[in-house]
């Protein structure tokens, strides 16, 4: 797998950060949910696409209907992002859905299970 370039990587920190922007400033769309936060950006080298992993925090419901409303604002948040960011083209959004925090979350809680259910083992066998 390559390496992205510091050009690269500074490109997806701007992206990211203008996105996060016009979600939170820009779009009024009601079904996107209050708790949407921007978890990674992939610009490609040649500015064409840009994959955008998007985290909800919330039921199915709200996940399916966030990403439903990014992609019908797609356009209208492209052309603020050309409009913000002066780059050579401007990439085509891919949204994709982030579900890395939730699992973190419900393995840290499965952890927590484990390590009360050891803890009581062994007030049981101090006895």
């Amino acid at each position: 797998m390559r390496k992205n370039s510091i050009k690269n990587t500074r490109i997806n920190e701007k992206v990211q950060r203008e996105l996060s922007y016009i979600i939170w400033g820009e779009i009024k769309d009601p079904r996107i949910a209050l708790m949407t936060s921007i978890t990674n950006v992939g610009v490609a080298p040649d500015l064409k696409t840009c994959k955008v992993y998007i985290s909800v925090l919330g039921n199915d419901k709200a996940k399916t209907d966030t990403i439903a409303g990014l992609w019908s604002a797609e356009s209208y948040i492209r052309r603020m992002l050309a409009k913000n960011l002066n780059l050579r083209n401007t990439p085509k959004l891919f949204f994709v859905l982030d579900e890395s925090i939730e699992y973190g979350v419900n393995m840290s809680k499965l952890i927590d299970i484990v390590r009360e259910k050891e803890k009581g083992e062994e007030d049981v066998s101090s006895c």
